[in-house]
């Protein structure tokens, strides 16, 4: 059990993307006062916190500084080096901890906890020199995909090799990096499972949510996920052992590969709130946000239950190539929420905010977010 932190108090965000914007909005409302920290300025959180405190995250002594004048620090992104969330600790918890961070920031690490765990995960090969990477590949098979260990998200440092013959231009195209090898999963849908677990060990899950990418980066979320209830209630049960072995305080999300033979494959943790998880701002009683909120501070965790079914749809830059997008077009719809980051630049592949489409049937809440996004550009 952890002395509860009450409204008034200021929470530290380590990072300030659009994670941090929607906490910062979800403890504002609650009475909290929030404190952001990145090395940008103007950023999506900094734009809705009380302080918004710009320095690398290479600088201990502001980190420390930082992480003095709150009562808690957490983090929106896991790509913080250990050593800041390790200045952060020495002042004020930091929860999920730093050691949480340090497992979930790197590939190997990571599946080598999965595999302690006795929980399944691809088929994985580590990879420090080529001659690691020739034996990977005659043991793993072609395609497989190479990942870097460390730093890797929406599909950055990610190459497939398609035959043996390519796998050292593989490696050379990731800077021969220390990377894992992953089997080629010809799977039947990707679900993701996001779940709180507070300090006095009380877990709580959102039902698992359906993921469909592009470019390797997250399109569209569905809740529930389409896939037979005894798939879903053994994510459930799959996310509750991984935030258990790793004594989580705080929101994590668990990435699954469900098979054509209906098994489960953990494929990434996050140990943050999730944009599979955005839906539960406008669908559940309690969002992953204020979820994260409550469990970092103490607070009892909130009910995940479902008003409706909903889906999700991000808006990335890319719709900006024609001009201004038809905000009002998407509007229009009765059960589309808009949900936009203040990010002042879109750019190809930016997530810069996303649609949330609520509905009784998860399959017609697909169909609106679909066509409430094809409005934003439909007018050009």
């Amino acid at each position: 059990m952890i002395q509860p932190i009450l409204p008034g108090a200021a929470i530290g965000v380590l990072g300030s993307g659009q994670l941090g914007r929607m906490f910062a909005i979800a403890a504002r409302r609650m009475g909290y006062r929030v404190h952001t920290f990145s090395p940008d300025q103007d950023t999506p959180t900094g734009q809705v916190a009380d302080v918004e405190v710009v320095a690398s995250y290479d600088d201990l002594d502001a980190v420390s500084k930082f992480a003095s004048n709150v009562s808690v620090v957490t983090f929106e992104f896991e790509n913080v080096p250990t050593e800041t969330a390790q200045a952060a600790e020495s002042c004020a918890p930091v929860r999920p901890s730093g050691s949480i961070l340090h497992t979930t920031q790197q590939r190997i690490r990571e599946k080598s906890f999965l595999t302690s765990a006795g929980l399944p995960t691809t088929p994985y090969r580590e990879i420090r020199s080529s001659e690691d990477l020739a034996r990977a590949v005659s043991e793993l098979g072609c395609p497989a995909i190479l990942k870097t260990a460390a730093f890797g998200y929406d599909g950055k440092g990610q190459v497939r090799i398609e035959s043996p013959e390519r796998a050292e231009e593989a490696w050379n195209a990731i800077g021969r990096e220390e990377a894992v090898l992953e089997a080629f999963i010809d799977f039947d849908r990707e679900i993701s499972v996001v779940a709180a677990r507070g300090g006095d060990g009380t877990f709580v899950h959102y039902r698992p949510a359906e993921n469909q990418h592009s470019r390797h980066i997250l399109d569209i979320s569905i809740a529930p996920a389409r896939v037979p209830s005894a798939v879903a209630k053994e994510a459930v049960e799959m996310s509750r052992c991984v935030l258990e072995k790793l004594d989580v305080i705080g929101v994590l999300c668990v990435e699954f590969f469900v098979t054509r033979e209906g098994r489960l494959l953990i494929n990434e943790l996050a140990p943050r709130p999730h944009n599979s998880g955005h839906l539960t701002v406008d669908a559940c009683v309690t969002s992953q946000f204020e979820q994260q909120l409550r469990a970092v501070c103490g607070l009892p965790l909130g009910s995940t239950a479902m008003h409706c079914p909903a889906a999700m749809a991000n808006i990335l830059g890319d719709l900006w190539s024609q001009g201004e997008p038809d905000w009002a077009a998407a509007c229009a719809f009765p059960n589309v929420k808009l949900h936009l980051y203040g990010k002042l630049a879109p750019r190809p592949g930016r997530k810069m905010g996303h649609l949330t489409a609520l509905n009784r049937d998860a399959e017609e809440a697909h169909r609106i977010v679909l066509v409430a996004r094809q409005s934003l550009t439909r007018s050009c």
